[in-house]
């Protein structure tokens, strides 16, 4: 058996994780962008048993989140609960199989309790046995496949702090891609609620539009103060790209918003998730109001159309859309800074400079 993958032949073949069997049928392993979804004629993946390090988690962990995986799988849930339990999981035990008591009475990869009836002890520190309780009580909630990861995961855990899923859902995202040996989370159709369009050809000048969208708010003064951006109204979970090549400077929580993980009002202050790419020229790009944690972070270089996030409303916003910012020499002695009085109209800009105007059409 080839080490680290499950056993995979011609057409199907059976394997074991823990006793238990699986069925799975190799699928197309030719890899895919972004946003173009590349499974094989069966529908189904091969799973890696032992997948390695993904970023801060360890093999140990990941190993846990396979067998996760491997009881989706064989209970035929659809891949977004694959992303959901993993995630969980992370939440609530770091994906440590744990008999240490915590919280109570909590043991396990999802710190389930045997006082409230999820099973004994010894059933709860079961890797298998757990993960199909998770699943059978996921099976319940109404909708869940479309429903944000955090209010699904909250159904089933009751947690006395129900927006702490989502912290951890890019982190799932991209274990459940090692598991499952994909190239990205749209290469297992319906595990990630994102919406991909289409991305722009990069202009001569090297810029794309970040979203396919009319423009709402317009740039300029707005109840006594300006407002530095123009709002693209995109659904919730539509990617947002790159609008040009270069490097991320800020990927995190506005700290002026606190907690990012719920939709924002025009009560919440501040951006929300939002990033901040450098690009040549000392120009800046800002996106604002993300439905989650970006997918990039500080430091990292970008391309003209690169994924940074997904459309949300987190921050100070009434509903989903992406608030887009262009400023203007914004490093002087070795810092950068994007301020009001840098800022500049996206509008005229992208269509007569970048060459990339906003819009609907692409």
């Amino acid at each position: 058996m080839k080490p680290g993958t499950w056993l995979a032949v011609a057409g199907t073949a059976i394997v074991a994780v823990c006793g238990l069997p699986l069925l799975t049928v190799i699928a197309d392993t030719s890899p895919a962008s972004a946003c173009a979804p590349s499974v094989g004629s069966s529908g189904q993946v091969v799973l890696r048993e032992h997948p390695g390090p993904v970023g801060k988690w360890k093999s140990t962990q990941t190993d846990n989140a396979a067998i996760i995986v491997a009881v989706g799988q064989q209970r035929q849930v659809p891949t977004r609960g694959w992303v959901i339990a993993v995630a969980t999981a992370m939440t609530e035990s770091r994906l440590i199989n744990t008999s240490k008591v915590t919280d109570h009475d909590s043991v396990g990869l999802f710190q389930q309790r045997p006082s409230a009836g999820w099973g004994t002890p010894a059933q709860l520190v079961d890797p298998v046995y757990t993960s199909t309780k998770f699943y059978a009580a996921l099976a319940k909630v109404k909708g869940w496949q479309t429903m944000p990861l955090t209010q699904a995961a909250q159904k089933v855990q009751r947690s006395a702090f129900p927006d702490r899923y989502a912290e951890f859902e890019n982190d799932a995202e991209k274990v459940v891609v090692a598991v499952a040996g994909a190239a990205t989370i749209t290469d297992l159709p319906g595990a990630s609620l994102a919406r991909c369009d289409s991305v722009a050809a990069v202009s001569a000048s090297g810029w794309v539009n970040p979203v396919a969208a009319k423009v709402g708010s317009k740039y300029g003064q707005r109840d006594g103060r300006l407002h530095a951006g123009v709002d693209l109204m995109a659904a919730r979970n539509t990617v947002i790209h790159a609008a040009a090549a270069g490097r991320v400077i800020w990927s995190d929580c506005d700290p002026g918003t606190g907690n990012c993980n719920v939709d924002g009002s025009s009560k919440t202050k501040g951006c929300g998730w939002f990033v901040e790419v450098l690009h040549a020229g000392d120009v800046a790009t800002r996106y604002c109001h993300m439905v989650r944690r970006p997918e990039v972070a500080e430091g990292d270089t970008v391309t003209a159309g690169q994924p940074l996030g997904l459309v949300g409303t987190s921050g100070h916003s009434s509903g989903p859309h992406l608030h887009f910012e262009v400023h203007l020499d914004v490093c002087h002695n070795g810092k950068c800074d994007l301020s009001p009085q840098n800022s500049t109209d996206p509008v005229p800009y992208m269509r007569d400079i970048a060459g990339a105007p906003l819009g609907p059409d692409r």
